[in-house]
């Protein structure tokens, strides 16, 4: 398995950011961090071992970067607003700077899937529903929605376009809803029902792209599954294997 670590400077967030890559060629996956975690911990907690036969076989090829939630949903040491500003940073960052890359690291413009597994799975949701000219689906596991439990009950415009349960049921754009359901066919939305899951963030969110005619898939596992990483080591290769067509 290929396997190499590049980094920048981004100002826009003010701290170094790597990127791990992970394969040589597939389908590019975006991979986001659990809650304040960095860009090496699916390798960490085995999750990247779990998909090497796929990354190995050449069928996927992975990006992991750094989360920021410390600096912002996580930081209660700062107001709400300022927690939003600081997340909207690390959209741009993402946008200008690790698509780009993405990009020229496959030699296409192909589609990007995202995923994550808790507030990974927020981010990998977020950003496939507020970019989907740029991301071609998303693997959301174990993720929670609705940001009102981060932000105190305050809400502001920024908070709100980062809210996926505020945002989406008042979406009536036609153009951008269309690319939406263009994507559906896509966006896999994964939950346990064991201890410490939320599967009513995912059963709500589930409910509201429905409203908007948006295909998804949605899997509610069992209640011997809890919001842990033996949930998500069975729960990606179960999508490698549907979207790849390979059993591994």
């Amino acid at each position: 398995m290929n396997v190499f670590k590049t980094s920048w400077y981004s100002h826009r967030i003010g701290r170094d950011m790597p990127v791990k890559v992970y394969g040589h060629y597939g389908f590019p996956l975006l991979m986001f961090p659990t809650a304040a975690a960095d860009f090496e911990e699916y390798e960490r907690f085995y999750l990247v071992e779990m998909i090497r036969p796929w990354i190995e076989k050449g069928l996927v090829k992975c990006y992991s970067i750094d989360s920021v939630n410390s600096w912002t949903w996580m930081n209660s040491r700062i107001h709400s607003s300022e927690r939003a500003r600081r997340h909207e940073a690390y959209d741009q960052y993402v946008m200008q700077e690790v698509v780009p890359f993405i990009w020229l690291n496959q030699g296409n413009r192909d589609g990007i899937f995202t995923t994550g597994a808790s507030m990974g799975a927020y981010h990998a949701l977020n950003f496939l529903l507020r970019h989907p000219q740029v991301f071609g689906g998303t693997v959301a596991m174990s993720g929670a929605y609705d940001l009102s439990p981060w932000t105190g009950g305050y809400m502001d415009e920024l908070i709100y376009m980062n809210s996926p349960r505020h945002y989406m049921p008042n979406l009536n754009d036609h153009g951008y809803l269309e690319m939406l359901r263009y994507r559906g066919k896509g966006i896999h939305i994964l939950t346990g029902q064991g201890s410490y899951e939320a599967p009513h963030q995912s059963k709500e969110i589930s409910d509201i792209l429905w409203s908007k005619g948006i295909w998804h898939n949605l899997e509610m596992w069992g209640h011997d599954m809890p919001h842990d990483w033996p949930t998500w080591r069975r729960m990606l290769p179960a999508f490698m294997r549907y979207q790849t067509g390979w059993a591994g």
